[in-house]
């Protein structure tokens, strides 16, 4: 396996195509997997369908109790691609009768948002369009998505400090969070789409910056970075949802692996498929055969063992790298790995089934434990990751493996 398209450290522009996804030749996902994903899209078909028929129009962050907290305190506003994006996956997915019903839906709930694309107060577009409007184009070929994509592209390249070379996060001007990691592709991608080399320049510098700032010796990601404003100079690390600021916050370093494996398949840059490599071999340090970490591996004898959306994006993260990198053993451990992530999120402990009171789809997810948001609940972000996941590998199957005698 080769990515012959792979640049040179010193080249920064875009690719005119992202670099494919290419497992092994051979790698098989287990038959098991089959029984995992049928659960995973029961469940998502009976938890969308109660939550859009409860809660018309709304966008809830994360459940309380069990229950979608309609209204709830959000911290900031960046969770309502998730909604629509999975009511996508599920106009694909679910039960062939009510394949309509969920395309209905997911069209409208990704208009409810189209308004966000030129949204600049926050760092998100991403999470937002990339989960909604680029499956609705990729699902019609309609133009008017892809430029819908493309200012959000753009809005997200408007955020750039020149001083820093950063795009900051919504919290201030002189703060870098790694979750920018999973939105920084929108400005990648309107570049591609328009040829403005700008766009490439102010999202590879951040991702630049990213990478020397944020990210450790050892692997391991910040949650945040702070800069001095006048001289752009970098000046410490610190957190903002992580046990301390020397930690190393599970989802971010999710957001890590996922993040810089994207970029590069953008860009063809190494140094950001190295940088993923670091950051998915220290989760695989950290949490093992556990598969599903807690909030911050740095925290002694934590409370709660998980934080399931950080295992859900990591998976998608592995998979991801597992047809990126070029050493077959090195794919296929973190191919197995992403499948075995996803088993685990498919057993009972963690999947509501479809007819409990449980609304979310996963459970012992996180979103703020800081703040006592979302703690120990299904979080919107982790449902979307799992189920993304999910959907990746079953593609991979229908595409590359017979439909009968998988063992």
């Amino acid at each position: 396996m080769t990515i012959t398209a792979a640049r040179t450290a010193g080249t920064s522009a875009v690719l005119p195509h992202l670099l494919p996804v290419r497992l092994p030749t051979g790698y098989r996902v287990p038959g098991s997997f089959d029984g995992a994903a049928a659960k995973a899209w029961a469940t998502a078909s009976a938890k969308l369908a109660g939550l859009i028929t409860r809660h018309p129009d709304a966008f809830p962050l994360y459940t309380e109790g069990g229950k979608w907290a309609v209204g709830a305190e959000a911290w900031t506003n960046w969770c309502e691609g998730f909604l629509g994006g999975q009511l996508w996956m599920l106009s694909q997915r679910a039960e062939p009768g009510r394949r309509a019903e969920f395309r209905a839906a997911a069209e409208h709930y990704s208009e409810l948002i189209e308004h966000r694309k030129t949204d600049n107060t926050v760092h998100d577009l991403g999470f937002l369009f990339w989960s909604t409007y680029r499956r609705w184009l990729d699902a019609t070929g309609d133009d008017a998505k892809r430029q819908v994509l493309i200012e959000a592209g753009r809005t997200t390249a408007s955020r750039y400090h020149a001083r820093g070379r950063y795009m900051p996060s919504f919290r201030q001007p002189d703060s870098l969070f790694i979750d920018i990691m999973m939105n920084i592709h929108m400005a990648l991608y309107a570049a591609q789409q328009t040829g403005e080399d700008d766009l490439a320049r102010r999202a590879v510098e951040h991702c630049l910056t990213t990478r020397r700032y944020l990210m450790r010796g050892d692997g391991s990601a910040s949650h945040e970075a702070m800069f001095d404003l006048e001289t752009g100079a970098f000046l410490r690390q610190t957190t903002q949802q992580g046990f301390s600021d020397d930690g190393s916050w599970a989802r971010g370093q999710a957001w890590a692996l996922y993040g810089f494996g994207t970029v590069y398949r953008f860009t063809g840059d190494r140094r950001f498929l190295d940088t993923a490599v670091a950051a998915a071999d220290f989760y695989l340090e950290q949490t093992g055969n556990r598969l599903v970490p807690p909030n911050d591996w740095a925290e002694p004898n934590p409370i709660r063992p998980y934080e399931s959306s950080a295992a859900a994006a990591a998976a998608g993260g592995f998979w991801q790298l597992a047809g990126l990198v070029e050493e077959p053993v090195k794919a296929r451990a973190y191919a197995d790995y992403a499948v075995a992530i996803v088993e685990r999120l498919c057993q009972d402990d963690f999947l509501a089934s479809p007819d409990e009171e449980w609304e979310g789809v996963l459970k012992h997810g996180s979103y703020h434990e800081g703040k006592g948001l979302g703690v120990d609940e299904s979080v919107m972000w982790g449902d979307y990751w799992f189920l993304d996941t999910v959907d990746q590998i079953q593609r991979y199957v229908e595409q590359s493996e017979p439909h009968e005698g998988r063992q």
